[in-house]
Parts: structure tokens; sequence; C-alpha cells
């Protein structure tokens, strides 16, 4: 069965970007007489409110979008991701970093062969970070690709692939090689919520039975790390559907952080679902 998911993240209200994507989802899966679910990926406790996922339920709602089965709230879970990183750490595949972003950043300016190396820190040696240890340093797991590598084999490493049924942000197509090496040595546990991004999203797709992944294009990199971390746990890659992204009239896409215009705000000036879905042509 066809099972696809609409993935928001309770920061703020949505607006016509998200609508955009959501709807998309929705009419592949009733295309299909497939399965729409939602999921609220709220691992961040630092920005992600209860009120904005109220707002999200609402604003669903008024665009007439209906799931299929509960709503899974991510932070209801984290004990299940926090098994996955245990797990990848006592196979050996991670490694403490107690690097700070701005450590990174300096380093990746400093780095004599580029972003792609620096991205990639490695361990700490064992004197170091028993002292950092020792004094309670805080610390993030991060993946480390040479063990990943490794622990895969290098004909599994070579054929590590996606299947893209819609386009990436240069036209990708098709059958595409998965490059994790390009993201480097990505955190899969961070200090304030144990678990990251990649390992929650990977972990609800597979739990969730999810068969296309149906998202905007900013997300297209993300995917390499995504199909690296399947193949590690066993997890089956759904197909990848990335969509173009909705830009305003002054050229840039609609983003939370400009405050572009929501869906409350359209509902309070008196646009009618109907006029929304016919401007966004889906």
């Amino acid at each position: 069965m066809f099972v696809t998911r609409f993935a928001p993240s309770p920061t703020g209200r949505l607006h016509k970007g998200h609508a955009f994507s959501a709807l998309t989802a929705w009419k592949a899966a009733r295309a299909t007489d497939g399965h729409f679910v939602l999921r609220i990926e709220d691992i961040d406790p630092t920005r992600c409110r209860p009120e904005f996922e109220a707002a999200i339920l609402e604003d669903l709602a008024w665009l007439g979008l209906d799931r299929d089965g509960a709503v899974r709230r991510q932070s209801d879970h984290l004990a299940d991701y926090a098994a996955v990183v245990a797990g990848l750490e006592a196979r050996g595949l991670l490694y403490r970093c107690f690097r700070t972003r701005k450590d990174i950043l300096d380093a990746i300016g400093d780095a004599p062969h580029g972003p792609a190396e620096a991205a990639r820190p490695g361990p700490h040696p064992p004197g170091e970070e028993a002292a950092l240890l020792a004094e309670g340093r805080p610390f993030a797991w991060r993946l480390s690709l040479d063990r990943a590598r490794e622990a895969l084999g290098e004909p599994a490493w070579n054929a590590l692939v996606f299947v893209e049924e819609g386009r990436g942000p240069s036209g990708e197509h098709g059958l595409i090689p998965a490059r994790p090496e390009t993201a480097g040595d990505v955190v899969l546990a961070r200090k304030d919520a144990g678990t990251a991004y990649h390992v929650a999203v990977t972990h609800d797709d597979a739990l969730q039975g999810v068969t296309h992944v149906i998202r905007g294009e900013d997300l297209f990199e993300a995917t390499h790390v995504q199909v690296l971390i399947q193949a590690l746990m066993g997890w089956p890659t759904p197909t990848y559907r990335h969509h173009r992204l909705l830009v305003g009239e002054d050229g840039r896409r609609y983003a939370k952080r400009d405050r572009s215009v929501t869906l409350a705000e359209l509902r309070a000036a008196g646009v009618k679902p109907e006029a929304l879905r016919a401007e966004l042509g889906v």
C-alpha cells in the first residue's frame, strides 16, 4: 500500500509552502487509495510549542485534509530514538564530539582540503576525551563515515541508492547513488534532546511503513545520509519525491523565520481553502 506523510515541526504557524507540501502528499495518497499520516516532529524542546501543534491541526482541517491513523508525536517516543543511538554506539559506529558549532565553523575556515574535510572532525584522542568527560563537558554523538563504510562493506556501500520520482535542486531524477560523504560525520544525538533529526525521521518512516516520502527539494541532500542510516539499521528505503519550493513575490521561498503570511492570516482575511488550493495548483 502507498503510504506517505506530512511531518511538520511545531515551531511556528503554517504558511503557503507548508500547505503546498501537505496537499501534494495528501493528493498522492488519495489518488492511489493509500494512507496519509501526520507526524509532529517536535524533538527540539527549545523551539517547539504545543500551541503551534494545535494550530497545525486547525490549519490542516481548514484545508480539508483528512488523515489515516493517530497523529504521531515524536516527543512521546524519545526512548525509541535513544535506543537506536545506543545500538549504533554499541556497534562502534559513533564517536563523542565535544566541539561546539563555532569550533566546527572555525575548522571549516582553516581546513586545507575544504569544508568536506572539516565536516569529519573525527574522535578526540583518548586522553583528551577522558579529560573532557571528567570535566562533565557536554558532547554529541557523531556517525563515523569511515566506521559505517567498514561495517557495511565496500560492495554494500557502493550500492547505496534511492529512487527520486520528483526533482532534486539540480534536476536529479530516477535512480540516484547515495553520497553520505557529502554531509560528513553528522550528529545523531544532541545534548538537549538525546536524538537528532536523521535518527527520528528514518526510525518513524520505517515504523509507520512509509513507502513514499514527499517533501520539498530543500531536504534532498538529507536523503543521502538517511539512506545510509536505513542501510545500517536494516530499514527499507522509501521512494522519494521532492517537489519545488514556493516563493513569494520577492523571489524568496516561504519560511517561518521570514514571517511569511500564515494560513491563519489568510483565513482571517476571508480566503477560502478552495481558492488557496486553486492558487497553489494542487
